[in-house]
């Protein structure tokens, strides 16, 4: 019974799924995203009859993710090509976050004797908050220049900030750092030295500094008082015990960002002038 429910559910996602893509590509025939997410939505439509074992169920899962991927990758780039109007951002970004925690959400219940991370692997759980905090760090980066806005709307500005930074943070935090007493020997030290600092692509040095970025916001907005009271009818001083720590993360975190760009990955075009810059108004 539970595995005739799970091939249910799971069938009744990609069929939505399905819908909402065709729709998408009644906008724009020839997306490269969408044409990918039509393709696997095809695949799967095909075999989710036999996500009952266990053997295929991460598979399915992880294409199924894939294409939630792709569909909201195409729905981002259309918010930001319209600069984030502010009549419909709210919402839309509400929707997106929610697409795009819906496969650990689905990895759980369709798998609940698995880890997520066993579920999805680690590429695609990185990915996912990694779309989260890059959304709400380009979303925060559109709205830090419209000053009037945040006048208004201080406190909304500082959650999603802070959102931001959870999402990103938990992406560095998917893959431990190597430790170099684990046995592993290394012929190169800058890759020893990018390993135990856990820098494992670009898109994890990216993430250090868009933290960076989201934490100097987070610190000049809470510290320039007025506007927009607490966040959720919070009172200041509660907000303060609920929020993070932001100027100890940035500072962190783009410490560890200076180090790797000047040090293992030095001449390879990485800037850290801004880096440097946020760090003096940090500590």
């Amino acid at each position: 019974m539970a595995d005739y429910r799970r091939v249910v559910e799971l069938e009744r996602r990609i069929l939505e799924l399905d819908s909402k893509c065709a729709a998408l590509r009644a906008e724009k025939q020839d997306d490269d995203y969408l044409q990918n997410a039509s393709s696997v939505l095809e695949k799967l439509k095909s075999l989710y009859t036999h996500a009952g074992e266990s053997s295929s169920l991460p598979r399915l899962l992880q294409d199924y993710t894939q294409v939630i991927l792709d569909i909201t990758f195409y729905e981002e780039n259309k918010l930001v090509d319209q600069e984030f109007p502010e009549e419909i951002s709210p919402f839309k970004i509400q929707q997106l976050l929610q697409d795009l925690t819906e496969p650990e959400l689905l990895a759980a219940r369709l798998a609940p004797s698995q880890e997520v991370q066993a579920v999805l692997g680690l590429e695609l759980l990185e990915c996912v908050y990694w779309r989260r905090g890059a959304l709400l760090y380009m979303y925060c980066h559109t709205l830090h220049q419209r000053k009037q806005w945040i006048k208004k709307n201080k406190a909304t500005f500082l959650k999603c900030v802070q959102e931001g930074v959870r999402y990103l943070m938990k992406m560095l935090q998917v893959r431990s750092s190597l430790k170099l007493s684990d046995g592993v020997v290394f012929h190169d030290s800058n890759t020893a030295n990018l390993l135990t600092e856990g820098t494992l692509s670009d898109t994890h040095l990216l993430t250090m500094m868009y933290i960076g970025e989201l934490c100097f916001w987070a610190v000049k907005y809470e510290e320039g008082g007025g506007g927009g009271g607490g966040v959720g009818g919070m009172d200041s001083a509660q907000c303060r015990d609920d929020t993070l720590h932001f100027r100890d993360i940035g500072t962190h975190i783009l410490l560890k960002y200076v180090r790797v760009c000047e040090g293992p990955l030095q001449g390879q075009g990485w800037n850290t002038e801004n880096a440097k810059e946020i760090l003096n108004i940090l500590q």
